[in-house]
């Protein structure tokens, strides 16, 4: 199965520019062949948590996930993308979809670690552990950004039943640790193969880093990006996973138990 990455400077709170750019890139991953597009997280809207909670009518929302509904349904091709979500208790979260080729909702996540002032000051951290469903017959889910950097989230991920993590991320200039060293290590560590989309350029005063990576399950990059804005592609080993898996079983022979009588 063939990835493609979005990897672009978003405007922030110009939901038409967003959305076009999105559209391009599916139209272009399409004509390559991938089965999936993932965008950055809150790519649509920008990344700004403040103005994006002042400034996004909750009411657009429903609107939004249709105008994202039908750009995988012309291009027949499956979109993750990132919106902020108005819980039913009034809470704000961050949020991610993941769509099939046709525009169906397969599956929704809502980010668990917030990652710095602004993000807490915008939104209230979930509690929903990463859900897994059937993609293309690889047995998919879905962290956001600074979930990814807690091995805890990977892993639930993994003893779902997860072969393949799909991450939209905004991850700031300086931080170049994290998808060169950490995404290879969750990788490996649980044994999956992840997809992890980033901006790219300056948004409301925060330089990105770009460096969009696909890792898979041995930890290998099989694609990385620079700063500049691209479509990054990697071709998925669909076996690769349940291979890593019989050679070093980490998943099978953990002690969870133990582990919990140790405390922390």
């Amino acid at each position: 199965m063939l990835l493609a990455l979005l990897q672009a400077n978003a405007v922030v709170m110009d939901v038409d520019a967003n959305c076009a750019a999105i559209d391009a890139a599916a139209e272009a991953a399409a004509a390559a062949g991938a089965a999936v597009l993932v965008t950055p997280e809150l790519f649509p809207v920008g990344y700004a948590p403040r103005r994006v909670r002042a400034e996004l009518d909750p009411d657009s929302l429903p609107g939004l996930h249709a105008k994202l509904a039908t750009i995988a349904r012309r291009h027949n091709i499956g979109l993750v993308y990132s919106l902020p979500q108005l819980t039913g208790q009034g809470e704000w979260h961050i949020s991610a979809t993941l769509l099939d080729a046709g525009g169906n909702t397969l599956l929704s996540y809502a980010k668990v670690h917030l990652f710095g002032a602004d993000e807490r000051a915008a939104f209230s951290p979930a509690a929903q552990p990463p859900a897994v469903v059937d993609f293309n017959g690889i047995r998919t889910s879905m962290v956001i950004c600074y979930d990814v950097e807690f091995p805890e989230a990977v892993r639930a991920a993994a003893v779902a039943g997860a072969e393949l993590l799909l991450v939209p991320t905004a991850l700031a200039h300086g931080y170049d640790d994290v998808p060169q060293v950490l995404l290879r290590a969750r990788a490996l560590e649980s044994q999956l193969s992840i997809a992890y989309a980033n901006h790219s350029g300056v948004e409301e005063g925060c330089r990105f880093l770009g460096g969009s990576v696909i890792a898979g399950p041995d930890g290998r990059l099989l694609a990385a990006a620079g700063e500049e804005p691209q479509l990054l592609f990697a071709e998925l080993d669909e076996g690769a996973a349940t291979r890593a898996r019989g050679d070093v079983p980490y998943l099978n022979e953990r002690r969870p138990d133990l582990y919990r009588s140790w405390g922390g």
